[in-house]
């Protein structure tokens, strides 16, 4: 029998005329109104997005630390308690078996959450390097429900349902801390998100979903809160260069090919992947993920679309979307590190159509990443 999986707010879904795609078995919201309402709402104001489909994976005991160290790439070790970081997890070779968020919640305790995908994938690394480590790594399931809060007025949203001081120097860009949000004790309420923006995301038992959900919209009725999709969540990406695993990254794909070369600490004695790691930072890696901005909004192409520099074959997208902030379609390309410099001008060629493209390196959308710590 085929079961179904549903998000505990797909009620709420329905209720708000959401049109659905299948995300992992689960029917997930593509937009509520239009992708693009969506993405203005939560670059101007605040965007609500459903995240449930991702799954907590914890690794604890008194091995905790020692035993990350040896299996992703930065410094989990040194990670602050309440303190998060984006990195990723590589095979011997150097390619990512994952990239992911890891939370640290104690000395002994951490929550990584691994692209959905990719679940199985990253328990299964993790049980093979374990030997050895006074650690249990647990599959925590779909046992909380999340909300990412994000946009400029996230903030004020989130404040008017806790006390707890939401500011920046009380909690920065990838801190989180353990409050009472819309009274419901004991909600981890993290500064991080997929948007580019001021953002939050908060966890909690899945019982309290549908009451969080109502008075999350409660409170953000006058300012301007839009629940949003997986739509407006893929363009909000594009524009700042995040990396999607599964189309910009996979087993192939180094961290240093794909832009991530800072979440790599080469200062650490040991982890999977250093060895073939440092050969590719000593020679340089052969291609470089990108970023095409189009002459058009309308003009994106395909994934797998060719790009031809000076002529010459160079390189392939990995996905593209519209960029409705910046009003121009964006792709993500792998490129020939010949090839890869800012402001150049390429052709993006696919099936009878060829359109003209300027190279970024960096993201198009706020490069140096003020709004997501103002």
């Amino acid at each position: 029998m085929n079961l179904i999986k549903r998000s505990p707010y797909h009620h709420k879904f329905v209720a708000a005329g959401a049109t659905f795609v299948d995300r992992l078995g689960f029917p997930s919201p593509m937009s509520f109104t239009s992708t693009e309402r969506e993405h203005r709402a939560t670059r101007e104001a605040v965007g609500v997005f459903d995240v449930y489909y991702q799954v907590a994976v914890e690794v604890a005991g008194t091995d905790a630390a020692s035993f990350l160290q040896t299996v992703v790439v930065a410094d989990a070790a040194g990670l602050p308690v309440h303190r998060a970081l984006y990195t990723s997890l590589c095979a011997e070779a150097g390619g990512m078996i994952d990239d992911l968020t890891c939370f640290r919640l104690a000395p002994d305790r951490y929550w990584l959450f691994p692209t959905p995908s990719r679940v199985d994938a990253v328990l299964a690394t993790l049980d093979a390097a374990r030997a050895g480590h006074a650690v249990v790594v647990t599959n925590l399931g779909y046992r909380n429900a999340y909300l990412s809060i994000q946009g400029p007025q996230s903030r004020a949203l989130l404040a008017a349902l806790t006390d707890a001081d939401l500011s920046t120097p009380a909690l920065p860009y990838y801190a989180f801390t353990f409050a009472r949000v819309a009274d419901v004790p004991e909600v981890l309420v993290s500064r991080t998100g997929y948007s580019g923006e001021l953002g939050y995301e908060i966890f909690y038992p899945v019982e309290y979903a549908e009451h969080v959900w109502d008075r999350v919209f409660e409170a953000g009725a006058s300012l301007g809160a839009e629940p949003c999709g997986l739509g407006a969540l893929r363009t909000l990406r594009l524009e700042k260069k995040y990396v999607l695993y599964g189309l910009d990254a996979n087993e192939t794909t180094t961290p240093l090919e794909a832009g991530l070369a800072w979440t790599v600490k080469f200062d650490k004695p040991c982890f999977a992947g250093k060895a073939a790691l440092e050969e590719q930072r000593m020679t340089g890696p052969a291609r470089r993920l990108v970023q095409i901005e189009l002459p058009t909004l309308d003009a994106v192409p395909p994934i797998g679309a060719r790009i031809v520099a000076d002529g010459e074959e160079a390189g392939s997208v990995t996905s593209a979307d519209r960029g409705y902030t910046v009003g121009r379609a964006l792709a993500l390309a792998y490129v020939a590190s010949a090839h890869a410099t800012a402001g150049r001008e390429v052709d993006v060629a696919w099936s009878d159509a060829t359109v003209r493209g300027r190279m970024h390196l960096r993201p198009i959308y706020d490069p140096e990443g003020r709004r997501l710590r103002t």
